[in-house]
């Protein structure tokens, strides 16, 4: 007797209860005030994918669900692990009993979509003011031009690696403006 003869059995382990810590693959925490929201939920719709559980944050349309008592475990665990990756105020705004995971998904997505043109008038004025005299080195000033020109990216204003430059030159302290000027 060969192997071919033998049907393939199903697992009932299904990949998500194999995922102990979600923080070892979103290592971001989403929180209001430091809005990484399009890397956090790149990062959450990836490994919802790779754990086979995306159909919780993003249901298909041409497949009707089957809500059975696994479904709702499953829908659990990815609600844990939307919370787990959350700050303390997010999650209290976003939680609602007997809620599930497609609906505190997208209530965060309501929260960063709706304030986009407020967060990027004010991240605008934070990367205009941004000068280096006020960071203890040249690494720290350009890591926060960087990460509000990432935070501008992500609210739908990106910022061009020319206006980033010429930011970053424009607001160099004292000691480095022969290379600026270089620059």
């Amino acid at each position: 007797m060969t192997n071919d003869s033998i049907p393939p059995q199903k697992s009932s382990f299904h990949p998500a209860y194999s995922v102990s810590n979600i923080k070892n693959f979103v290592q971001i925490t989403l929180e209001t005030e430091n809005v990484h929201y399009a890397s956090w939920a790149e990062l959450f719709l990836n490994t919802a994918s790779a754990f086979d559980v995306l159909d919780h944050l993003v249901p298909p349309k041409d497949k009707v669900i089957n809500k059975d008592v696994t479904w709702t475990h499953l829908d659990a665990i990815v609600q844990q692990w939307i919370y787990s990756t959350i700050s303390l105020d997010l999650l209290h705004t976003i939680l609602e009993p007997g809620s599930t995971a497609q609906a505190a998904w997208d209530r965060l997505k309501d929260i960063f979509n709706d304030n986009k043109h407020s967060r990027a008038v004010l991240l605008e004025q934070q990367f205009t003011n941004t000068h280096m005299d006020n960071f203890p080195n040249v690494s720290s000033y350009c890591q926060s031009l960087k990460m509000i020109a990432d935070q501008l990216a992500n609210v739908g204003s990106p910022v061009s690696d020319t206006r980033l430059v010429l930011q970053l030159v424009t607001h160099v302290s004292e000691g480095f403006k022969g290379i600026a000027t270089i620059i």
